[in-house]
């Protein structure tokens, strides 16, 4: 490919607009209800919010990770598809006027609207009656000066604030994000992840989850408050064991006759024998966690370890270790899972660092304001985005289900059209061979349909 040489640039057509792709989006959070949670919940003290909240919303959408950034909404003929379009200085104003309670308000309506989400596309999250993952954890976002209320230096020796995150999901779909907090940049990483995790569970059953719910987390969430919080809401937990005493004690005493070869990294099927030749291998033995505290704490629980063979640096011939040493990785569930399904499902919990990429790599690679509330709710909006994103996909394509964001903001919004007016209607056109336009005009049929009846 070769740039031409023979052009000039001219930035004088009022009819053009950038990121065409947000109209169906659009349409379905308005179908999805988000005007009417917005409308109904929100009592931020400053006028128009609901428009204020979906012009965020919609600018996020188009790829702005700042507040500057929401001035893409204002270009060509973007107020000609869009009402109540705001500057972005109004937004600044407007996510300053937000409290913690306010903040609370948006993370109701970004509950509603996922529900309202999965009853208009179904693909969101599939059967609902099949086994669905709640994956919990945090991450630091960046920032830079020393106005930032609630800003700190935490865990990870990064100033910043502490983003907590509980993202749902299924085994045939992409995760979506039920609940996102944020916190203070020095807050331990399960300060509140019990509540966190029971308002999370309360989210997935309100988007039709029905069948059993398995909570996901690391070592930071191996405390009384997390485990205690899923027994109360009904829900499995799998969560990585810290190596204390206690559980290095019952890993020693596991026989080794109990350790069952693994699918792994470069194992291999022995068809004669029916099992697998593996570096890793996995055993399960009982525990019973917290004895520390009063009795009626206690938890009884399984302690499921995976063992794979520590990699020594090569050694000369003649020189072999005298026995094959481990590593070690436990962690303890109360799934009726078999072993082997139940280590592959938390190893699974990987996906969650996946979703705090995508996150980091969109709207929180900035919080914008030096007020935290404002920052808190630059993140509801994010959240409320993302899930909105995702919706997008599922409704466009099998690909785009399973995409990421920027794939899905590539692929289906950010799209350049023109607009032309005949008979007092608008008409979108749209670039040629467009390598996406099938799923392109899928998501558009399915954002504009009438909802469909009940039988």
């Amino acid at each position: 490919m070769k740039a031409s040489h023979t052009l000039t640039p001219v930035f004088d057509d009022p009819n053009l607009v950038s990121a065409a792709g947000l109209v169906p989006v659009m349409r379905l959070a308005e179908t999805a209800g988000l005007h009417q949670f917005c409308e109904r919940y929100l009592s931020v003290e400053c006028p128009n919010p609901v428009l204020k909240s979906t012009s965020i919303v919609a600018g996020v959408l188009a790829g702005a990770d700042s507040i500057d950034d929401l001035d893409l909404l204002c270009h060509g003929a973007m107020n000609r598809l869009f009402a109540g379009i705001r500057a972005p200085s109004t937004l600044g104003t407007y996510l300053r006027s937000f409290t913690c309670g306010h903040v609370q308000q948006l993370d109701a309506v970004a509950t509603r609207l996922l529900a309202g989400l999965t009853a208009t596309v179904p693909a969101l999250l599939g059967e609902a009656g099949e086994l669905a993952f709640l994956d919990i954890d945090d991450t630091i976002c960046e920032v830079h000066g020393y106005a930032k209320q609630a800003a700190a230096f935490g865990y990870s020796k990064v100033g910043g604030l502490n983003a907590q995150l509980a993202v749902l999901s299924t085994p045939t779909t992409a995760p979506v994000i039920a609940r996102a907090r944020l916190g203070r940049g020095n807050v331990a990483s399960h300060t509140g992840s019990g509540r966190l995790l029971i308002l999370a569970a309360n989210t997935a059953r309100a988007a039709g989850v029905t069948g059993q719910i398995l909570a996901r987390a690391d070592s930071a969430y191996y405390c009384h408050a997390f485990i205690a919080a899923a027994i109360r809401a009904g829900i499995w937990f799998s969560v990585t064991a810290r190596h204390n005493p206690q559980i290095t004690a019952a890993i020693a005493a596991i026989d080794e006759a109990a350790w069952t070869p693994i699918e792994y990294t470069n194992a291999v099927y022995d068809e004669a024998e029916q099992r697998w030749i593996s570096d890793a291998e996995v055993a399960e033995t009982p525990v019973t966690i917290f004895t520390s505290r009063r009795k009626r704490d206690h938890v009884i629980c399984r302690l499921i370890v995976r063992r794979v063979k520590r990699l020594n640096p090569a050694s000369a011939d003649g020189q072999d270790e005298l026995f094959t040493t481990y590593r070690h990785h436990g962690f303890i569930t109360n799934s009726t899972l078999p072993m082997i399904d139940a280590d592959a499902h938390h190893r699974d919990h990987a996906i969650v660092e996946q979703i705090i990429a995508e996150l980091k790599n969109g709207p929180p690679a900035h919080l914008p304001s030096g007020k935290y509330a404002a920052n808190a709710a630059w993140l509801a909006h994010a959240v409320i985005a993302f899930n909105l994103a995702r919706a997008a996909g599922a409704a466009a394509s099998p690909r785009h289900a399973r995409a990421r964001w920027a794939t899905i903001g590539t692929h289906l919004i950010n799209i350049p059209a023109r607009i032309a007016t005949s008979a007092r209607r608008l008409t979108l056109h749209l670039p040629t061979d467009w390598p996406w336009a099938s799923a392109w005009q899928a998501l558009f049929t399915s954002a504009t349909s009438p909802p469909a009846t009940a039988n």
